[in-house]
């Protein structure tokens, strides 16, 4: 039970996160993991991503990929080319299924939700 509780709390905060990615930006589970204080945690972060599809408020999964901007997640969105559409519909462009300028793309919760 209390696993459980730790887990649905973990998720939380990565949606919260997540809902934050600006449109037409991208970061990752390993970027998502180290805000969160669990540099360890990205794989959970990716289980976190996989269970967004249904929340409320909407959690923009596709916006998060691997280190290498690779679109890991993609089977996960039933179509399996519906990550990468929704990317293109925010001016993303990828290409075998990388996205195209991900470091200039990349945001970095640890840089841009930085408290001065």
């Amino acid at each position: 039970m209390l696993m459980a509780k730790m887990q649905s709390d973990f998720f939380r905060d990565v949606y919260e996160v997540v809902r934050l990615i600006p449109q037409g930006r991208v970061s990752s589970y390993g970027a998502i993991a180290r805000y969160l204080g669990s540099s360890r945690g990205s794989r959970m972060v990716g289980y976190a991503m996989n269970a967004a599809h249904h929340q409320i408020p909407y959690v923009p999964a596709h916006r998060v990929l691997n280190r290498n901007g690779m679109l890991t997640g993609k089977h996960h969105f039933g179509d399996p080319d519906a990550m990468q559409k929704l990317l293109e519909l925010e001016g993303i462009q990828v290409e075998s299924d990388v996205v195209v300028n991900f470091e200039v793309l990349f945001w970095d919760p640890n840089i841009e939700l930085k408290i001065d």
